[in-house]
């Protein structure tokens, strides 16, 4: 353990824990971190270490500039309602008890990302590190006096020898003519899963020569019900969890990434930025988060109404003009690599530790 260093362990089920595992060990050689570091994420994984960043504060690492699903999943009903009440006011204290009732919504109504609640973290803290503007935004706007924007760092693999991505795909029984996309990670309904299937399904219908690959595993028990029936189509392949090592080859394997995200929680999805980095195409969701992805880097969807269509097209534009796609994967690994290594990150993270402890 390197002290004064707190996230969730590398086992835990979160991505952040294999980010801030990865970045403690760059930071190592440096010396003692002169301030303590907390890691905080939107889940009950990460309670004990937002109170230890309000007991004793630090810089504190926003992989989510959502911290709303935390207090619903550990605060009994007064606390969350206070909490909400010292973040917007007491005006709003009906619509808090409002929000507590509805709370089995959580996951998917836009509420509760409108409201991260992120006051006590960020007014507390010597620092706050964002992954992106869009989290900078919501941490300003909670009265955060620091904030620095380091971008979420991209380690690169060793590559899979040639075999390797032509024999994962003749396991999972795609062809290698196909045009194969791909959806990783933890599954959550706001990865708007189940929109990507059906544009993949009407896509499929007029060019039979594709595929689907979703490897993850869904987080709520709703979800997992819903893409057992969903993801049934046979041209469809769920993997479950993928180990690095799998992950490397099936990325090796894909043909373009389905990344969306909505409503947002302000992260930048650990996901995209390895398959950028990895020279593939990816499909965003517009929005702040990813402002700072150049346009011809990725692939962008609205949000909203525009959604289906959109992704729809770009589906069809991967799969019958496959140089063009390969060109934006080529873009994407140059930016990627220039702007989000992990050395480049490490000194930013050790600028600010230095700076907040004044060393």
């Amino acid at each position: 353990m390197t002290p004064n260093y707190y996230a969730p362990p590398p086992d835990s089920r979160t991505g952040v824990a294999d980010y801030a595992e990865t970045l403690r060990r760059a930071l190592v050689p440096r010396g003692p971190l002169p301030v303590p570091l907390y890691h905080l994420g939107n889940n009950r994984l990460h309670a004990d270490i937002y109170r230890r960043a309000i007991e004793l504060p630090g810089v504190v690492v926003l992989h989510d500039s959502v911290l709303h699903h935390l207090f619903l999943g550990t605060l009994p009903r007064d606390e969350y309602v206070a909490e909400f009440v010292h973040n917007y006011g007491e005006w709003r204290r009906p619509l808090a008890a409002e929000l507590w009732d509805d709370r089995r919504a959580a996951a998917i109504d836009p509420r509760y990302f409108e409201f991260p609640m992120l006051r006590r973290a960020v007014q507390s803290a010597r620092a706050v590190i964002v992954h992106n503007p869009g989290a900078a935004s919501a941490a300003r706007t909670h009265q955060a006096a620091r904030v620095a924007v380091i971008p979420h760092f991209f380690e690169p693999s060793e590559p899979p020898d040639a075999a390797a991505a032509p024999y994962f795909r003749a396991r999972i029984g795609v062809s290698e003519s196909a045009t194969l996309f791909g959806i990783f990670g933890f599954l959550r309904e706001t990865k708007r899963v189940l929109p990507c299937i059906r544009a993949f399904l009407r896509l499929h219908a007029a060019d039979p020569n594709t595929a689907l690959l979703i490897a993850g595993q869904p987080v709520s028990p709703d979800l997992a019900r819903l893409l057992e029936t969903e993801a049934a189509h046979p041209a469809i392949r769920s993997l479950g969890y993928l180990s690095p090592a799998d992950l490397v080859v099936a990325t090796a394997a894909i043909d373009c990434c389905l990344n969306l995200r909505y409503p947002a929680a302000g992260e930048t999805s650990g996901i995209a930025i390895r398959m950028m980095g990895s020279g593939k195409p990816v499909i965003l969701s517009d929005s702040e988060e990813n402002a700072d992805i150049p346009a011809t880097a990725c692939l962008r969807v609205q949000p909203g109404v525009a959604e289906a269509a959109e992704l729809f097209d770009h589906m069809v534009m991967v799969s019958r003009f496959p140089q063009i796609a390969r060109e934006i994967g080529h873009r994407a690994e140059r930016h990627i690599r220039e702007y989000h290594s992990l050395a480049r990150a490490a000194e930013r993270y050790w600028e600010v530790l230095c700076a907040a402890g004044s060393c």
